[in-house]
Parts: structure tokens; C-alpha cells; sequence
């Protein structure tokens, strides 16, 4: 039936549409300014150096230093941290050396990572090392006992393990970099914070320069890809509706009401 086909093409094009924004909804904004990545990096939590999500940051710094980035993390986000090491040469090395990252919120919680490689050991006749870690998801809320990453400023520390004494003070050049990815409405929970967890934000004094937000500002724990498909399947439900009706009223005439009754 004519009715049939429309409501199938109606159908099709909004499943379609939904699939469309869905895939907008998840695709992180491209870093524009490439000439504002950072060339440094910090010493501690309070002096890290400020890095966006999907903005490569560069740093020269010498072998025991520790280096610190702050970048930020919302909600329904899931995080993963780059570090490549280029080694100083190995003629002027005297052993393996073992590299790490370590990835804290903004209470500063080490963060576990649930993939990657957080910990590598180069060989003394390397020429760099490479290190990431993925954090869980971060929630919108979560319990005061629990570790669950939440959203707000996240730290990223890299320093030298295992080192042979000799080789303190070599130079090495760091290249560092986040990028995050939409977890989708199945992370989604009920509730939110109050703020994001950003260090210092009562205090200009205790609030280190590293502190940043997303592009877009913090999404404050309402807004996830649930809301699409539940408008979606409210939309497939009325064409649902309206395409049962047309199959089941029959294409005749109604049948004749009996004389006498």
C-alpha cells in the first residue's frame, strides 16, 4: 500500500538522522591554534602546564626531572594520555632505564589505567620511549568513598624510574598529548556535582595557571546521547503506530450494517 511505503521511507530516514547525530555528538572538536601549543612543561601540580585535548605539547627537560601537564576531562569522556621520549644518545647513557606516567584527578587520586602502558623500560641503546594510559570513564557523580574519575581537571606526570645516578641531567626532548573519546549514554548515571573538580577554585593563590575547561564549557552531568535516543524511539513509536493503522483498516469498503438491527 502507498500508506505502507511512506511510513517505511519516513522510518528509514529518521533511523538514518538519528545514526547522524549520534556520530556528531561524539566527534571532539579540532584544535585550531596549533601555534599555541605549549613548549613547556611543569614541576609540580601547581605550576603544570595547560594542554587542550588533541593538542600535541613539547618539552625539553633533563633526565629525573618530574614534568606535569593539566588538561580537562567531562563527563561521559574517556581520556587516554601519550608521552614519547626522545633519549639522550647512548654513547653518554650508562643503563636501561624504566619511564612512567601517572595520570591524577583533581583532588589529586592517582587514576588507574585501564589500557595502555603506563611503565616501559628503554634499553640503553634506545632512541625513545613511548607511554600511554586510557582512564576509565568519567562519571557524573559518584559516591565520596569511591575512586571514580569525575569531571575537572586531570594531572599527567611523567618522570624516570630505575636510573642509574650517572645518567641524571641528560637531556632529553618529551612530546606529550590527550585525546578523548564519548563513552556514550550507557555510562550515563543519575546526579552530578555541584563543580567540576578543578584545584584551587576558591583561591587565586592555590589555583595553578594548568587550570582549564573544555571548549564548550563543562556539560554539568545533564546532557548524554540518552536524550537522542529517547526522543528517537518516541518518533519510531508514533511511525510505528501510524503504519500498524494503515496495515490493519482494510483497503474496501466497510461491510454493509444489516437491515433491522
Amino acid at each position: 500500500m502507498r500508506t505502507t511505503r511512506v511510513v517505511s521511507r519516513l522510518a528509514v530516514a529518521t533511523g538514518a538522522a538519528l545514526l547522524g547525530l549520534t556520530g556528531l555528538a561524539g566527534v571532539a572538536s579540532a584544535d585550531d591554534e596549533k601555534s599555541d601549543a605549549p613548549t613547556d612543561a611543569g614541576t609540580s601540580f601547581r605550576t603544570a602546564t595547560a594542554i587542550r585535548p588533541d593538542q600535541e605539547a613539547t618539552a625539553q627537560a633533563s633526565t629525573g626531572d618530574y614534568l606535569y601537564w593539566a588538561f580537562p576531562v567531562d563527563t561521559g569522556q574517556r581520556a587516554t594520555v601519550h608521552a614519547t621520549v626522545k633519549l639522550p644518545d647512548a654513547a653518554a647513557r650508562h643503563a636501561d632505564a624504566t619511564w612512567q606516567v601517572d595520570v591524577y584527578d583533581g583532588l589529586r587520586r592517582r587514576q588507574a589505567c585501564r589500557l595502555g602502558t603506563p611503565t616501559r623500560t628503554a634499553a640503553q641503546d634506545a632512541e625513545s620511549v613511548s607511554l600511554s594510559c586510557s582512564l576509565r570513564t568519567v562519571r557524573a557523580w559518584s559516591e565520596q568513598w569511591a575512586n571514580d574519575p569525575l569531571p575537572g581537571t586531570y594531572f599527567l606526570r611523567l618522570t624516570v624510574r630505575d636510573l642509574k645516578a650517572d645518567d641524571l641531567g641528560l637531556p632529553v626532548s618529551v612530546t606529550t598529548k590527550v585525546t578523548t573519546t564519548d563513552a556514550g549514554g550507557a555510562q550515563a548515571v543519575d546526579g552530578s556535582l555541584g563543580e567540576p573538580l578543578v584545584p584551587g577554585a576558591g583561591s587565586d593563590k592555590q589555583r595553578p595557571a594548568a587550570v582549564t575547561e573544555p571548549e564548550d564549557g563543562w556539560a554539568g552531568g545533564w546532557w548524554s546521547s540518552r536524550w537522542l535516543w529517547t526522543a528517537g524511539g518516541g518518533v519510531l513509536a508514533a511511525l510505528a503506530g501510524v503504519g500498524g493503522y494503515a496495515l490493519t483498516r482494510g483497503s474496501g469498503r466497510p461491510a454493509r450494517v444489516p437491515q433491522g438491527l
